[in-house]
């Protein structure tokens, strides 16, 4: 099983999921192409990800210490 510490506090949890949303909100609308839209969805999913996790790989890459708990 994949197990890592989490490297997420829980209010950029919530602004991720926040952006998540709107992200798929826009994708649901008419202002993006189709393109930008799946580029939105995309986006979307990684942010949602992350957020459930408590991990991004990105930010520890460079050098992101784990939350205390």
């Amino acid at each position: 099983m994949f197990y890592s510490k989490r490297n997420l506090p829980m209010w950029e949890r919530a602004c991720r999921l926040a952006l998540a949303v709107i992200l798929i909100g826009l994708a649901f609308s008419s202002w993006l192409t189709a393109g930008l839209a799946w580029l939105a969805w995309a986006t979307a999913a990684i942010l949602i990800m992350t957020a459930a996790i408590g991990f991004c790989p990105a930010c520890a890459m460079v050098g992101r210490r784990p939350v205390k708990e």
